[in-house]
């Protein structure tokens, strides 16, 4: 294999942590890598280093040859003064650019509601983000290093990223490392994993599936150092080993080594043990939809829609952005009123939402995290273990040291993680996950799935992460041009109707031209009739009259012989009326012969 760029006894430091010592790694033509790790271990540092954009402090990175680059980094360097298509495709002129098919498919799925000639000073967040990956795929690297290139894509939405750069080169040509937190993404589009942690980058073969199974093997040769993670490894591995909906595939995959690793692995949750405890807290009415509709801006989110939830459901919701996802959540806790229907909520019910913000902390940032877990006094029960706030704190991956840490020093992945213990403290019995997996590393999300194994009441999520989408929930459900309809067959088969539901639309559109077309023509061709009639008509008409011309100079020319030839000015006057009659005969020719081209023409 051709090797393209890489390490060679590279070191890093920053003034508070060592990220690299002696690292030295190759990316060669054919590589497809995910990079995962902690957050904070040097993911993204080490996606800069091979773009040349950090310069390590010893060691260096080396190219091969003309190797051309091409890097998504987690903040943009867009042009604010730029239209949206400049900072795209730059000076190219659009009929190149609008000439390649790769280009528009790329342009349409990223920036299809965005306007082209709009300023990127107006964009949100997540389009200037959809603005520069664009502008990066575009682009005919040899190399792809991209730097968490899921964000603010929606299922649909990474479902084509990822069959994008599976077709985007032939087999053992280019290269591609990819950091993300999209565990399916991993395994969908990745040959290999490099592990970043401890300042050294470990490689895997596979895809996120096998890496999780060598993860449990050479935790197994750890276990009395890593048995808790070890642990959580080994359920994770179990569902990915006993088929986990929508996978059809395990690349690389070691069936047999894995079911010797779960044999003794028990189900992930006893789905009927948690559906009994939540009925004796909730009852046997959690929350029904009854015919109801709901509009938002003129637009209909909800369109007569029924649906129940009971106690112990595990549901996902599943839909396009703008879909009308939490204005759904909002009529499910009576929040947003419909404008037909009715929404019955259970006596006892009650609501806890963890929200894609975290402005409920924004009170507590002055307090150090001990302090806040002293005041919560009640404990929670995980697998049938009664924690502590400091304790279920610790198993959600905080360690003695970040106790004492302020609230307002907490990076984003620990406040999520602060602000779920102080929900499941709250003893809620149904429970809202709006994007739970925002800012959570890898091993995180496998923590808080496990603690979620073992709840004990109804839980909603919504959610873009198909892996945690499928992991998490036992049903999901997909919000459609206002209907909530079950999808069996999990995402994949919310995808497969999606693409249905746009071949239809499209169908219908090409349909419609075609009609229109051919209404068009009829109407021409009725046009043309009418035209040739109307010629016609014309025709005679000037035939007529130019019988008539035709006929008074004759009877002039029969005045001019009978008239007195002395009589010069009799003479000259019916020579002047032959003249005139002769003038007008000659026009009424000429429209005449005119007239018969064109209806020639039209026959």
């Amino acid at each position: 294999m051709t090797f393209l760029l890489g390490c060679e006894h590279v070191s890093l430091e920053f003034p508070t942590k060592k990220v690299f010592v002696d690292i030295s790694l190759g990316v060669n033509e054919g590589d497809r890598i995910g990079i995962v790790g902690k957050n904070g271990d040097g993911k993204s540092s080490l996606l800069a280093l091979l773009a040349a954009s950090l310069e390590p402090d010893d060691g260096h990175v080396v190219r091969t040859g003309t190797v051309t680059v091409g890097m998504l980094d987690q903040r943009d360097t867009l042009d604010d003064g730029d239209t949206v298509i400049h900072a795209i495709v730059g000076d190219m002129p659009e009929y190149l650019w609008a000439s390649e098919a790769k280009t528009r498919d790329i342009l349409d799925h990223l920036i299809g509601d965005i306007g082209r000639e709009q300023s990127v000073a107006t964009l949100s967040g997540g389009q200037r983000r959809r603005v520069d990956l664009a502008r990066v795929l575009i682009g005919d690297y040899d190399v792809l290093l991209l730097d968490e290139p899921t964000n603010h894509l929606d299922v649909s939405g990474i479902d084509w990223l990822a069959q994008h750069l599976k077709n985007r080169w032939q087999a053992k040509q280019g290269a591609l490392l990819v950091v993300t937190h999209d565990r399916w993404f991993l395994d969908a589009v990745c040959l290999a994993m490099w592990e970043v942690h401890d300042g050294v980058v470990e490689p895997f073969e596979g895809g996120y599936s096998a890496y999780i199974q060598q993860r449990v093997e050479r935790d197994e040769l750890q276990a009395k150092t890593l048995s808790k993670k070890r642990n959580i490894l080994r359920r994770e591995l179990a569902w990915l080993s006993r088929g986990a909906p929508a996978r059809s595939t395990k690349p690389r995959f070691r069936v047999e080594a894995a079911q010797q690793l779960i044999a003794e692995e028990p189900p992930l949750r006893d789905t009927l043990a948690l559906k009994r405890t939540a009925m004796s807290r909730l009852g046997k009415q959690v929350i029904d939809l009854e015919d109801v509709s709901v509009r938002l801006g003129g637009k209909l989110i909800l369109d007569h829609v029924d649906w129940i939830i009971g106690p112990g459901d595990r549901y996902g919701i599943i839909g396009d952005n703008g879909a009308g996802k939490t204005t759904m959540l909002n009529v499910i806790q009576d929040l947003c009123k419909p404008e037909s229907g009715r929404v019955k909520i259970g006596k006892t019910v009650r609501f806890a939402v963890l929200s894609q913000k975290l402005d409920e902390l924004e009170r507590f940032k002055g307090d150090r995290v001990r302090e806040l877990c002293g005041r919560y006094q009640t404990t929670v029960q995980i697998e049938g273990k009664e924690l502590s706030s400091t304790a279920l704190l610790e198993q959600l991956g905080f360690s003695r040291d970040q106790l004492n840490q302020y609230v307002g020093d907490l990076s984003g992945g620990q406040k999520r993680r602060l602000q779920l213990m102080l929900i499941l403290l709250d003893h809620p019995n149904v429970l809202i996950l709006d994007e739970p997996g925002n800012d959570l590393d890898i091993d995180m999300l496998a923590q808080v799935e496990s603690l979620l194994d073992t709840w004990p009441g109804t839980l909603l999520l919504v959610t873009h992460d198909r892996y945690l989408m499928e992991r998490v929930t036992d049903h999901q459900f997909a919000l459609v041009q206002g209907k909530v309809r079950h999808l069996p067959g999990g995402v994949e088969e919310y995808l497969t109707l999606r693409a249905q539901r746009i071949q239809a639309s499209q169908e219908t559109i090409r349909n419609q031209g075609v009609q229109a077309t051919s209404r068009q023509k009829k109407k021409a061709q009725t046009h043309t009739a009418a035209d040739a009639r109307e010629l016609k008509k014309q025709c005679t008409s000037l035939e007529r009259r130019m019988g008539t011309l035709r006929s008074k100079m004759a009877r002039k020319q029969e005045e001019m012989q009978c008239a007195d030839p002395a009589d010069f000015v009799a003479l000259g006057e019916i020579q002047n009326d032959i003249n005139a009659l002769q003038a007008e005969l000659t026009v009424r020719e000429d429209e005449w012969l005119m007239l018969s081209e064109q209806l020639e023409t039209q026959g």
